[in-house]
C-alpha cells in the first residue's frame, strides 16, 4: 500500500525530472546521494533486488551479435557477392536474402567479427545493423 506525499512545487519538479531517468540513471543518482550524504538506502534496495540484477544484466557488455542487412544500395551485385562469401549460400538463396531486406545475414558473431563484415558491405553501399 503506497501512501500519497504532498511535495511542493520545487521539490514536484524534480520528482517529474527523476521520473523521466532510466533504471541505471536512478541508481547512480541513488548512489551519488550516498557518497554525498552519508545515507543509505540498503532497506528499499534489497526490495529491488531482483530488479538491480535484472538491470546490471542489461548493462553488461553484449558478446554475440547478428549482421543484419537493412538495404544493399545502389551496388546490390557487390553486396550479393560479399552476402555469399559471408554466408556460404548458394547465388539464389543469397539474392533472396538481399532483395528481400531487412534480413539477418549471420547471427552469434563476436563483436570484431561483426564490426569488419559491417565495415566491408557498408564500404559497399549497403546498411547494416549489428544487433
Amino acid at each position: 500500500m503506497m501512501m500519497a506525499v504532498e511535495l511542493d512545487s520545487k521539490t514536484s519538479q524534480v520528482f517529474e525530472q527523476i521520473k523521466e531517468l532510466s533504471f541505471l540513471q536512478t541508481a547512480q543518482l541513488v548512489k551519488a546521494f550516498e557518497d554525498e550524504f552519508g545515507i543509505s538506502a540498503a532497506a528499499p534496495a534489497a526490495a529491488a533486488a531482483p530488479i538491480a540484477a535484472a538491470a546490471v544484466e542489461a548493462v553488461e557488455e553484449q558478446t554475440d551479435f547478428t549482421l543484419v542487412l537493412l538495404d544493399a544500395g545502389a551496388t546490390k551485385i557487390q553486396v550479393l557477392k560479399e552476402v555469399r562469401a559471408i554466408t556460404g549460400l548458394g547465388l539464389k538463396e543469397a539474392k533472396d536474402l538481399v532483395d528481400s531486406t531487412p534480413k539477418t545475414v549471420k547471427e552469434g558473431l563476436k563483436k570484431e567479427e561483426a564490426e569488419e563484415l559491417k565495415k566491408k558491405l557498408e564500404e559497399l553501399g549497403a546498411k547494416i545493423e549489428l544487433k
